[in-house]
This record gives structure tokens, C-alpha cells and sequence, in this order.
């Protein structure tokens, strides 16, 4: 119980500190969240950011409530899960958190009609990336081997399963 207790509160620090600074605080350095004419006129590109940004916000909070109640941990390397995690948006996609940031950030790129979002959106998918190949995927693998391997093998890195992959823990 006191594992778990730990692992809310940890995820919801990690929350504001990681993601909250990432997708919120440098977003408004770089845009100051004033909105520009939308891109090439067209409002319901204004509209689109809006609902990618809304869709981002509402992954995240699902993902980081996966990681401590089902996981027993946190997304932060210091307190990591107990159990892999398989079920909700990780049966369409392994990396809905990052997704979720980068759909947070390119989501105001869009509503704000801001270039230089959409520039630090695709700097951070990049950056995801590479923390994601070269540390979380090989230290996955390494903590619970067969059971990561099969997910990976069912469950894309980025761009999501059009229906979710039924193996794995419930």
C-alpha cells in the first residue's frame, strides 16, 4: 500500500515537473500563448490544435494514472514500475506519454499559429526518440524481458494500432 501511495504522488510530481515544463512552460517562453492569425488563413487549423492539444492532455493524465496504480511506480528512471504496463492506450501504442507530449506542444503550434511550436514539437519527438531507442527500450528489455519483447513485437514505438493488441497483462 505504501508503494503505491509513493507512486501516485511521485507520478504526479513527476507530472508537473517533467511534462508540465516541457509541454507548458517552454511552450509559453516560445509563444507567450498569443495567438497569430492561424496558419494560411484557414481557422479550422486553429480548431485542429485545440482538439490535438485537448487529446494530448487527457493521454497523458490516463498514462501517468496507468503508471502508478497498475504499474506501482512512476515514469521517472528513480522510481520506476513494478509491473510493465499493457493495457489502455499502451495495447495501441508502447509510448503513449511521449505522443501525448508532442501532441500537447504541436496542438498549441497549431491554435497559436506559432512556427517556432511546431519547430520545438518536432526537436522534442526527436529528442523522445533517441532517449526512448538508446535507454528506456534496452532497460525495459532488461526488466522483464519475454513479456517487453512480446509487447514490442505487437505494439508499434509511435504511430498507434488502428485496434488494440489483446496479449500482455490485463
Amino acid at each position: 500500500m505504501a508503494r503505491r501511495v509513493f507512486a501516485i504522488l511521485g507520478s504526479a510530481i513527476f507530472l508537473v515537473i517533467a511534462p508540465g515544463f516541457v509541454a507548458g512552460v517552454v511552450p509559453y517562453w516560445i509563444s507567450g500563448w498569443r495567438t497569430e492569425p492561424p496558419f494560411l488563413g484557414l481557422g479550422p487549423v486553429r480548431i485542429a490544435g485545440a482538439v490535438l492539444a485537448g487529446i494530448g492532455a487527457i493521454v497523458l493524465l490516463d498514462s501517468f494514472v496507468r503508471f502508478a496504480i497498475q504499474g506501482v511506480g512512476t515514469p521517472a528512471p528513480v522510481f520506476p514500475t513494478r509491473h510493465l504496463v499493457a493495457t489502455g492506450l499502451y495495447r495501441y501504442v508502447r509510448n503513449p506519454m511521449y505522443v501525448a507530449v508532442v501532441s500537447l506542444i504541436l496542438g498549441q503550434g497549431l491554435l497559436f499559429a506559432n512556427l517556432r511550436l511546431i519547430e520545438y514539437g518536432v526537436a522534442v519527438w526527436v529528442l523522445a526518440h533517441l532517449f526512448v531507442v538508446g535507454y528506456e527500450e534496452p532497460t525495459l528489455r532488461r526488466t522483464f524481458g519475454a513479456e517487453y519483447d512480446e509487447f514490442t513485437c505487437h505494439v508499434p514505438r509511435w504511430i498507434p494500432r488502428v485496434s488494440p493488441w489483446r496479449g500482455g497483462p490485463r
